[in-house]
């Protein structure tokens, strides 16, 4: 029986299970350095250092570098999902709950919440596990461009 295209993007992803990602097609992600956990289709899970060039002027992790995580990994579950059609992100919504700072390692998760033809929406729950703590989570609704 032959691969679905899920489980194809799958097994290609999981080549990088415990490693830093440094060949993505996003060059974002690349620049954010992420060691993959886990993948599934509709979830990935990513750890993170946060960096000096990743914080504010109060040497804390940026809220919007938390903000690209969030869509960056988002956009990768889509992949994830091994749809033929391509998503655009067309709205973000963050709640930021703790902070972060250089040094510290954090780990984000994404699921699906509602898989729809034209739309998909999707979640990221970004956690500080030394400090058991949610620092944030994100909504996003991924459009269907064909």
């Amino acid at each position: 029986m032959e691969e679905s295209l899920s489980e194809q993007r799958l097994n290609f992803l999981r080549q990088s299970i415990g490693k830093v990602i440094t060949n993505s097609p996003s060059n974002f992600m690349n620049w954010l350095a992420p060691v993959l956990i886990r993948a599934e289709n509709g979830v990935l899970v990513c750890q993170y250092t946060v960096r000096r060039e990743m914080t504010n002027p109060y040497q804390i992790l940026h809220g919007g570098v938390t903000a690209g995580i969030i869509d960056d990994l988002i956009g990768a579950t889509v992949f994830t999902m091994g749809l033929n059609d391509r998503f655009t992100t067309v709205n973000n919504y963050i709640d930021y709950f703790a902070p972060a700072t250089e040094g510290d390692e954090i780990v984000a998760e994404t699921s699906i919440v509602k898989r729809g033809k034209t739309i998909l929406n999707l979640q990221c729950e970004i956690f500080l596990p030394a400090k058991k703590r949610l620092i944030a989570k994100g909504y996003s609704n991924m459009l269907n461009i064909g």
